[in-house]
């Protein structure tokens, strides 16, 4: 079992730190959109493609519903002259369905409606974008492709259900980006503290900035020279039951990401509040134990296993 403190940093270069001798990627690759993002493949200690996508279906990111019509979806999509349509409100099925609400007069229903029992294709958008002010602050996107109907009679007078059958998916995140099995959708569960991260990450930019720039002093070795002396900001970047991700700002400008695993995911706020009180108290204990910048870690933070 890991402690708090297990950390890997995502560099601003394109060279391994001391974790890639451990079978470790931790080389940073750019997303198009300029996010740092790691260069591994998926591991138990963080959440698949599919509940990524899972949680930014049934989360508080943006949403807009693009009818009619819809190419594969991907960040190269072209979407032109097409209704963009916030939900109301979404949620998934039980078979991995999506459903959406919508007034009854709203043109994606008059749409859905209209096609009665043809297939109408569709396109849901997904966008996150980070709650705290950070470079490059969009975190996540998605795409589900698939096929629109109405549902009568699950939703109150004057608003009408439509189902999202889904056909395809696509991510684009702080992970990777790439396709998601629908199968694996259908089955994945949303991360559970998808509806506290927003205030959660408020709360520790705001109000324990102090603390979360001492949790450089965890990074050891792997921060090079950017101990907390030399970061001009740690901000908390991500948040899932797996860890706290953090973007790292030094006084020459360069940004990078650090990931602190938990060392056993945590199941509710009451869990994540007694993991980042041990995390923060042992970023404390080496932040003492490094009294001068650039000084020597006292036994730094384990590395990811």
């Amino acid at each position: 079992m890991s402690r708090p403190g297990n950390t890997t940093r995502i560099t601003d270069g394109n060279t391994k730190n001391d974790a890639s001798q451990q079978g470790i990627d931790v080389t940073e690759v750019r997303s198009a959109h300029g996010q740092p993002r790691p260069g591994g493949l998926e591991t138990a200690r963080m959440p698949s493609a599919a509940e990524r996508t899972r949680t930014l279906v049934q989360g508080t990111c943006s949403a807009e519903l693009l009818v009619p019509g819809a190419a594969a979806p991907g960040p190269e999509q072209q979407l032109p002259d097409r209704l963009r349509l916030q939900p109301d409100a979404r949620a998934v099925g039980p078979d991995g369905e999506i459903l959406l609400l919508y007034p009854a007069d709203s043109p994606a229903v008059r749409a859905a409606t209209h096609a009665q029992d043809d297939e109408l294709p569709a396109v849901l958008e997904l966008t996150d974008v980070a709650p705290v002010a950070v470079p490059h602050r969009i975190r996540a996107r998605a795409w589900v492709r698939g096929w629109l109907t109405c549902v009568p009679g699950l939703a109150a007078p004057g608003h009408m259900m439509l189902r999202l059958e889904v056909g395809e998916l696509y991510v684009d995140d702080l992970w990777g980006d790439g396709p998601v099995d629908p199968e694996d959708f259908a089955r994945a569960a949303p991360d559970p503290l998808r509806q506290h991260e927003t205030e959660l990450l408020q709360h520790l930019a705001a109000a324990h900035g102090d603390r979360m720039h001492t949790l450089a002093s965890l990074l050891g070795d792997r921060a090079g020279d950017a101990d907390a002396a030399a970061l001009r900001s740690t901000v908390p970047l991500a948040l899932d039951r797996f860890g706290l991700r953090v973007r790292c700002r030094d006084t020459a400008g360069h940004t990078f990401d650090a990931r602190f695993d938990f060392p056993d995911p945590v199941r509710d706020v009451h869990g994540l509040r007694r993991t980042m009180h041990r995390l923060f108290d042992e970023a404390a204990a080496a932040h003492q134990a490094r009294p001068h910048a650039g000084g020597e870690a006292d036994g730094g933070a384990e590395q990811r296993a």
